[in-house]
């Protein structure tokens, strides 16, 4: 009995020790090529047994993102390139598609490139129409970050000095990458020396039957959301908090990408498509899901939860076979989709949206996950 019972607590042992040692995320690092200045750029690899992330400390980008579909099988559902120079080259084009980097100072849309604050008025680059989309040219995108593997993780982090991009402040950023059962968590945090504005996103373009299979017309689409902000011509928020009631903009039940994008609607016209900011049902600054993609062939399913007010949902509508991503596929129109977790474009300008603004002695912090599953 003594035998036996010494044998089912060695065994109890070793079978939670694999298990614990299952569940933790391996985190690796390789190099991943040279900037055009020579600078080192490094690939970071996280996997939990269920999903792989590759992120580089080149634009924070999450470069590849496999997940299992109902059968098991891994496929990679996050468009992008097959090495650094291919992201190097796209975000240094006129109409780069940021693939799925981090975004800032300023994440989507500010007005006719400028704001004021403190009664001094910033002008910001313009890069989009009279606006600035995503921090200009020369954003977080399209810098190299400092990079070190955490558990679970990566940790990246810049110091963006007073001025870059017309912006006030050194603004330290940190943001890190963790990966535990199959979610992907993004914590961004910043502090700043000088009152600025910050608005953080990841620019992921997601297909959840793989990158490169079609386009994502046939993806489900839940949105827990009941307004959203009509845009004018330049895609700027007119300031209005619309309800979604009786239009194209209702995603509070499941519903095709493709069900009603070539609706006759003004904003979907003015959009080409769905390229707009929703105001969150649950705000607050609590972690709480977003929104939910599922894509019916593979059965994977994508919920995103964050802590931020706004969700900027785009159905790839600029895509248009130009780009040759991974394994040289051509992303088609509306091949990928975005859900940018946000404060709301240009809010520097609206003081009717939540605040954007940082001030010294204070920490910005948010939180995303990218939950994944099937069904």
């Amino acid at each position: 009995m003594k035998i036996a019972k010494t044998l089912f607590l060695t065994t109890l042992c070793i079978t939670l020790y694999v298990t614990l040692s299952e569940a933790k995320t391996k985190v690796t690092s390789q190099p991943f090529g040279k900037m055009p200045d020579g600078t080192s750029v490094e690939l970071y690899t996280l996997a939990d047994g269920q999903v792989e992330a590759r992120i580089t400390n080149y634009g924070g980008i999450i470069v590849s993102l496999k997940v299992p579909d109902k059968k098991g099988t891994r496929e990679d559902v996050v468009l992008g390139f097959d090495n650094l120079d291919g992201y190097v080259a796209n975000n240094n084009q006129k109409g780069g598609a940021f693939f799925g980097a981090i975004i800032g100072r300023y994440a989507n849309r500010i007005a006719n490139a400028s704001f004021m604050l403190d009664g001094k008025k910033y002008s910001v680059p313009q890069n989009d129409g009279p606006n600035s989309l995503h921090g200009g040219p020369h954003g977080f995108n399209n810098v190299v970050w400092k990079g070190k593997a955490i558990n679970n993780g990566v940790e990246l982090t810049y110091l963006s000095k007073d001025g870059e991009a017309g912006y006030p402040g050194n603004l330290t950023v940190v943001v890190r990458y963790t990966l535990t059962k199959g979610d992907l968590q993004i914590d961004y945090s910043a502090r700043t020396d000088k009152n600025t504005v910050l608005n953080l996103t990841n620019h992921s373009y997601f297909n959840l039957a793989g990158q490169g299979h079609g386009n994502i017309l046939n993806h489900q689409l839940t949105l827990h959301a009941s307004r959203f902000t009509p845009v004018d011509s330049t895609l700027i928020p007119t300031g209005e908090l619309k309800s979604v009631d009786s239009t194209p903009f209702d995603f509070r039940r499941s519903t095709a990408i493709g069900e009603r994008i070539e609706a006759n609607d003004d904003q979907l016209r003015t959009g080409h498509g769905y390229d707009h900011n929703w105001v969150r049902d649950s705000s607050g600054g609590k972690l709480a899901e977003a929104a939910e993609a599922y894509e019916p062939s593979s059965g994977r399913v994508l919920r995103v939860l964050t802590t931020q007010p706004g969700i900027q949902f785009y159905s790839g509508n600029f895509l248009d076979g130009s780009i040759k991503g991974k394994g040289g596929a051509a992303y088609e129109h509306r091949s990928g989709f975005c859900l940018e977790t946000q404060h709301f474009p240009d809010s520097p300008n609206k003081p009717s949206f939540p605040s954007a603004e940082l001030k010294p002695g204070q920490r910005f912090h948010s939180v995303t996950v990218f939950s994944f599953s099937t069904r």
